[in-house]
């Protein structure tokens, strides 16, 4: 079996139904030294075999050199330490995908290549009050100067492709392509497959995502969340209501993962799915004759 593991508590949300286990929550450096940081690894080795961490790049640099050290200093091949860009929602959305996906019979390197893969399905934004420190999706300078309005609300979408939006009749200065869910001008495009909705308020008191993007991304149910403690500083603001969309049926995930051709890393032996193994994180073809030469160039000059 194989253990997903977070940084922190509010990345794990509850688990849908009673197969989808929890996520191990790894203790920070502040709270825990590094000998406390190898016996907690340790043991989740031994009682699971495999551990996938998911890395956020909001994590403080102590955190994520702790992660690094703790696997280079146990000198194992059975930790994967993904980096997922993703907004904080969404990322604790991914996280339960990879918990819904460890209990089926994917091998721990197709389940840890597979996030990359979901992470291309998941809808993530926010309703934001301000866009004026944003600088995770492009804002155009006119969005910069109604941000001063109090009123101001934008809609805002940061995966899989950038759109902003200033709502209230206000026109909009989208980015990105549409979608059969767009729901109309003033919203974002949506996916075109089935999903539920989580949100999470932060200090802007709105009923936008449930009134009006939820029917018109015709999502299968909505849930509320608490809002992880990251996502004021992810979005720049805490005047938000964050929202993800993402595939909730277990039997689809495992269906899309499974439909994906499965290859063996050239590097670490691990399967894999996709151009990267989730392990070592190498490419699945080698570099051409070329760039391999290129690439040491420097070195064989110093030599």
């Amino acid at each position: 079996m194989t253990a997903i593991a977070v940084t922190s508590a509010d990345l794990v949300l509850p688990a849908p139904d009673r197969h989808t286990p929890a996520a191990a929550v790894l203790h920070p450096p502040d709270r825990l030294d590094l000998e406390g940081s190898l016996a907690e690894t340790a043991a989740l080795l031994e009682r699971y075999g495999h551990l996938v961490v998911v890395l956020p790049p909001w994590l403080p640099a102590a955190t994520t050199r702790r992660l690094h050290t703790v696997r280079a200093i146990l000198e194992t091949d059975r930790i994967a330490l993904l980096d997922i860009d993703l907004p904080p929602l969404a990322t604790a959305l991914l996280v339960r995908q990879l918990r819904q996906l460890s209990v089926c019979d994917f091998s721990p390197g197709v389940i840890a290549s597979a996030a990359r893969l979901l992470s291309h399905y998941i809808y993530a934004g926010a309703l934001l009050g301000s866009v004026a420190k944003l600088d995770r999706v492009p804002v155009g300078l006119g969005a910069h100067a109604r941000s001063w309005s109090p009123s101001a609300q934008f809609a805002v979408l940061a995966n899989p492709a950038p759109h902003l939006v200033k709502l209230g009749g206000g026109g909009g200065s989208g980015r990105g392509g549409g979608g059969a869910h767009a729901g109309g001008a003033g919203l974002p495009p949506g996916p075109e497959f089935a999903t539920h909705l989580t949100f999470a308020r932060g200090q802007l008191a709105s009923d936008w995502v449930t009134a009006e993007l939820a029917p018109a991304w015709q999502v299968q149910g909505v849930m509320e969340n608490p809002l992880p403690a990251d996502s004021p500083g992810w979005w720049a603001t805490g005047k938000l209501v964050e929202f993800a969309a993402a595939i909730p049926d277990p039997a689809v995930l495992y269906q899309l993962v499974a439909s994906v051709r499965r290859e063996e890393c050239r590097w670490c032996g691990a399967e894999l799915i996709g151009d990267r193994c989730g392990f070592c994180s190498a490419p699945l073809a080698a570099p051409p004759p070329q760039a391999a030469a290129d690439a040491t160039a420097p070195y064989r000059a110093r030599s």
